[in-house]
């Protein structure tokens, strides 16, 4: 079956050719590890971990890159402002992001580099780099020139003005053009770095990524991927330094970017109390349902994250898992229609949409493999409904014993012929997706 994926390069949408058909190759930018990941965070681990599934369904193998980047400013001003020490904050924050990632039913990397294992991959390129004329050692520091680069911002279509304009690079005296970008710079006594020809000091942001995927899948692959947030400037500076130090024009073959999410309605903020960390969420709600609230947009698409939506997702969840009690993944291949959505540019709507089908046929087979396929139904039915919130607030959900309270008082009330009241309970107990099912030995209940 033909892969479609949209490529950020051209801008259109193209038919997916691995430059080794043997073995697809793929790059994802990792997290800086610093503090819990939020949820914008855990969009492009949901969205390449899709892709990944699907391209090991095409192809016989697949190498999967995603990296940790565990030397950078924001951890330094982390450990600086909490007094803790730098390699315990990237150990803690790397545990953390794993285990929410986990809880989002998102598969492990094949590779998974940390940026402090290959400085020496980095020293390397930045030598070369100033061996071609396109860097230079300025005040301790070492900058990229984006001038000797005759195609730079091929990726942002921006041009030099509008990047100068928008204050999107850091100007100072020791660049020789205002554009430059650090590829190295100096560390003192209370900040990390390493040996180097040009002093202690430390890597900048877009070298470190440039150096591992090198490492890991060769001077050309075939899929980088990450945020929109990342085209510019570090995606572009990934392509500007990794070609001109390759000497040729591969390095990744296709660029693929998640869109932006807001929360809320709005941008996320402390502030405004929309800003959601993974680890908080998994508190009020189980992973998959965050999982299909990620999937139910398509992934170039702005999504809308709100904590309804996410309730919504988990009474979905609930009729699934009723439909499929008994049914085993095994005894049936994936549906054709949810393989066909995800080979149109990694449709997960229209996959979504597929279950939604199956589930209304009643192909509790099919509908199992599928949303297995996307990363859903992984568990036990029963355990599935035995989850209960870790904090008392879950909105939009009534737990088992607020349900067996309401059903006891639902029953005094029709006692009491107060058929208003009892009515009133059954509604309120619908709309939060439970069912009440009246019969000769009482009332029973059930999700969905």
């Amino acid at each position: 079956m033909t892969l479609s994926i949209h490529d950020t390069l051209s801008r259109a949408k193209v038919e997916f050719q691995p430059i080794d058909d043997k073995n697809v190759r793929l790059y994802v930018c990792g997290p800086t590890v610093y503090d819990y990941a939020h949820i914008g965070n855990a969009r492009p681990v949901v969205v390449f971990d899709v892709l990944v599934r699907l391209l090991r369904r095409l192809y016989p193998q697949v190498t999967y890159v995603r990296n940790i980047t565990d030397v950078d400013d924001k951890i330094n001003a982390r450990a600086l402002e909490s007094g803790e020490g730098i390699c315990e904050i990237t150990k803690r924050t790397t545990e953390a992001f794993l285990a929410d990632m986990a809880a989002l039913c998102a598969g492990m990397p094949d590779v998974e580099p940390r940026a402090t294992d290959h400085i020496a991959q980095m020293i390397d390129m930045i030598e070369t780099l100033i061996e071609k004329g396109n860097a230079y050692v300025a005040d301790g520091h070492v900058l990229f020139s984006v001038p000797s680069m005759e195609d730079y911002g091929r990726l942002s279509k921006l041009d030099k003005r509008e990047i100068i304009a928008g204050a999107r690079v850091d100007v100072a005296p020791y660049k020789k053009d205002a554009s430059d970008f650090v590829l190295w710079k100096p560390s003192d006594k209370n900040l990390p770095g390493w040996d180097s020809p040009w002093g202690r000091g430390r890597p900048g942001w877009h070298i470190e990524c440039s150096a591992m995927a090198r490492q890991h899948l060769g001077e050309a692959f075939d899929i980088h991927g990450g945020g929109q947030d990342l085209i510019f400037p570090h995606h572009e500076n990934e392509i500007a330094q990794s070609k001109c130090a390759l000497g040729h024009g591969a390095f990744a073959k296709h660029w693929m970017h998640n869109g932006y999410l807001i929360s809320e309605g709005q941008k996320m903020s402390k502030s405004l109390g929309n800003f959601y960390t993974v680890y908080e969420l998994l508190e009020e709600f189980p992973g998959e349902a965050i999982r299909l609230v990620l999937l139910q947009t398509h992934y170039r698409q702005p999504l809308d994250f709100t904590k309804s939506g996410i309730a919504e997702a988990r009474r979905i969840l609930d009729r699934w898992y009723r439909a499929i009690h008994g049914a085993r993944a095994r005894d049936q291949e994936v549906p054709q229609g949810v393989v066909t959505a995800l080979c149109d540019d990694l449709n997960t709507p229209q996959a979504v949409a597929e279950l939604h089908k199956l589930a209304n046929e009643g192909d509790e087979g099919g509908l199992l493999a599928g949303a297995n396929f996307l990363g859903l139904l992984n568990q036990e039915t029963e355990n599935w409904f035995k989850w209960q919130p870790a904090t008392e607030v879950d909105a939009g959900w009534i737990d088992d014993a607020a349900i067996d309270t309401l059903i006891a008082e639902r029953t005094e009330a029709r006692k009491a012929k107060n058929f208003a009241r009892s009515d009133e309970i059954r509604d309120k107990l619908a709309a939060e997706g439970v069912t009440l099912e009246d019969g000769p030995g009482g009332t029973t209940w059930r999700r969905g």
